[in-house]
């Protein structure tokens, strides 16, 4: 057998050619590895091409280690453009949504206005003496008539299914004479109300201000004196009522004059708690509305009592309770 020569004895083409070998053996080992790692790499490169071998070797490995090659152009720029679509959509969706509450808020704001122009120059019936409660629901949250349909059980206002029968055969008594004693005018300077006064709770009544229960009480007289308001339409009289607290000033007036009521609870109640509708001994003020806002299944009630004064129109106002 022939003795194997130390590197000191090879000539430079024999050392040439183990160097070769070496690198072929070593690029060959790496090879493996990625493999069982199971990473994808490019096919050996023959041994022709060794001299070159190392460059190429070190690509093939960085690329495969990322886990992705380049994507096709045209790829890229469909995927751009399905982001740019998608995000055009959203923004579209956006404008939509803030046009319809910049509508709604408009329209709230005219008829709001509209109300107030009316409530100064409105004179309405005069009220008789308070009946005994004949509802079973407290108003406002009845929903529109529909060509003539009853209301159903599910629709808005919390209307119980087992009270259908008997609402849907309520016939509200006939709106009084008008008379210069009627409540006219509804201010509640806290909130910067300022709303007209019509007779009668129903749909058409409430679109045009605040409601009156017809034949409940007389401003400054002893008696329950029932009004109601939409809450999210039609002006959107009755939103806040949720924000007087005990003490707060409110102040109904007539053709002639105005009396000042003060807050003394605010409760949310159930629909048909009408007991808050019933005849008092005292002089009292009732406001009533849907809540929470945009939900309407439930009522908030305002008390509020009549204070130990009248206000002449254009004089100062005063505070105080009358019990």
């Amino acid at each position: 057998m022939a003795r194997k020569k130390s590197p000191e004895e090879l000539n430079s083409a024999e050392l040439e050619q183990l160097l070769i070998l070496r690198r072929q053996a070593e690029r060959e080992q790496r090879l493996r590895r990625a493999k069982v790692d199971g990473r994808v790499v490019t096919p050996p490169i023959p041994t022709n091409q060794v001299g070159t071998e190392d460059r190429s070797d070190e690509l093939s490995l960085n690329a495969s280690s990322n886990g992705k090659s380049r994507r096709p152009i045209w790829r890229r720029l469909a995927d751009h453009a399905l982001l740019l679509l998608e995000i055009t959509a959203v923004a579209a969706l956006l404008i939509i949504i803030a046009s319809l509450w910049l509508t709604n808020r408009q329209l709230n704001q005219e008829m709001a206005e509209l109300q107030a122009a009316q409530g100064r120059a409105l004179a309405l019936p005069t009220a008789t003496t308070t009946p005994a409660i004949g509802v079973v629901l407290l108003p406002g949250g009845h929903p529109p008539p529909v060509d003539g349909r009853p209301p159903q059980p599910g629709e808005a206002g919390g209307i119980p299914a087992h009270l259908l029968p008997v609402i849907n055969a309520y016939v509200p008594p006939p709106i009084p004479t008008p008379g210069p004693e009627q409540a006219r005018r509804l201010e509640i300077p806290s909130l910067n109300g300022d709303y007209p006064v019509v007779q009668g709770d129903g749909w058409e009544e409430l679109k045009k201000g605040i409601g009156q229960y017809i034949n409940s009480g007389q401003p400054g007289r002893p008696g329950n004196i029932v009004l109601s308001g939409h809450n999210d339409i039609y002006g959107e009289p009755f939103r806040y009522l949720d924000r007087l607290v005990p003490g707060d000033e409110i102040i109904l007036s007539t053709e002639n004059q105005a009396y000042s009521y003060l807050v003394r609870e605010v409760r949310v109640v159930e629909p048909t708690e009408v007991w808050v509708m019933g005849p008092t001994d005292h002089a009292q003020l009732t406001l009533i509305s849907c809540y929470p806002y945009r939900v309407n299944t439930r009522r908030i009630v305002v008390f509020a009592d009549l204070a130990d004064f009248s206000i002449a129109p254009g004089k100062p106002r005063l505070t105080g309770y009358h019990y």
